[in-house]
């Protein structure tokens, strides 16, 4: 198991609960999260990577919780989070960026600069590393907020739709970037595209209105699809049988 979230509530202040009791362990491995917009998918990577606190309930992973005094630190130096929205930091390069994330996980400022330039060339940004991060697309900067996720070694990423703004040859970056994490990491990953399932990940969990609607491999949630499902379209047919099921898992 990875990440556990034990009776975790969480509402936003004036706002309605998005999570509410939720008890559920991610699995070890690579993880799709899928669900609509609202279902609490970023509540959900925001407090697994200690960015928010539950209201209630706990959050636990490799025998660490971040609540409790003394294990914070070490808490966030195993886990690598990638926001929705990157933003440049003024004035930096894409290295200096990367390795300040690494020099906030505890890094040295040398382990960090270091490792940066590594980090750069998982994502294919080696030859952008010395330009001023403002100056990059969107897609560009996105794949700097990987490499920021990836330059302290974490044990667990997650990555809230970060393929988001790419195009379908920097998707194959970001495949590749995957596969290879999965060797050292637990990888969870929030998005809309449901295409590459089968070649990326090995566990579907769906999300929606604060509830876990399914939990299961990539078969087991391919099996959800009505049987008139046409050819190749096999996820699309599972996730809308699913959100419109009404049976959690």
């Amino acid at each position: 198991m990875s990440v556990a979230f034990a009776t975790c509530t969480y509402r936003y202040r004036r706002g309605p609960v998005v999570l509410d009791g939720l008890s559920f362990g991610f699995p070890s491995g690579r993880t799709v999260l899928l669900g609509p917009n609202g279902a609490g998918k970023t509540t959900l990577l925001a407090i697994a990577a200690s960015a928010l606190q539950p209201r209630a309930g706990t959050v636990a992973f490799a025998g660490l919780d971040p609540a409790i005094r003394g294990q914070l630190r070490a808490y966030r130096r195993q886990v690598g989070w990638m926001p929705q929205h990157i933003a440049p930091v003024p004035g930096m390069t894409c290295r200096e960026q990367v390795a300040y994330a690494g020099w906030l996980k505890g890094m040295t400022r040398r382990e960090a600069w270091g490792a940066a330039v590594e980090a750069l060339g998982r994502v294919g940004l080696a030859k952008k590393a010395d330009q001023r991060a403002s100056a990059l697309s969107g897609g560009q900067l996105r794949r700097v907020g990987v490499a920021q996720t990836l330059v302290h070694d974490s044990r667990l990423v997650l990555l809230d739709e970060p393929t988001a703004g790419l195009d379908p040859a920097q998707r194959g970056v970001f495949r590749k970037v995957v596969e290879q994490l999965s060797e050292s990491a637990d990888v969870i990953v929030s998005t809309h595209q449901t295409e590459d399932l089968s070649e990326v990940y090995d566990h579907v969990v769906v999300l929606s209105e604060g509830t876990i609607r399914f939990s299961g491999t990539v078969k087991e949630f391919h099996a959800r699809a009505p049987a008139d499902t046409a050819s190749g379209r096999w996820a699309e047919g599972a996730y809308a049988a699913v959100l419109g099921g009404g049976e959690a898992w």
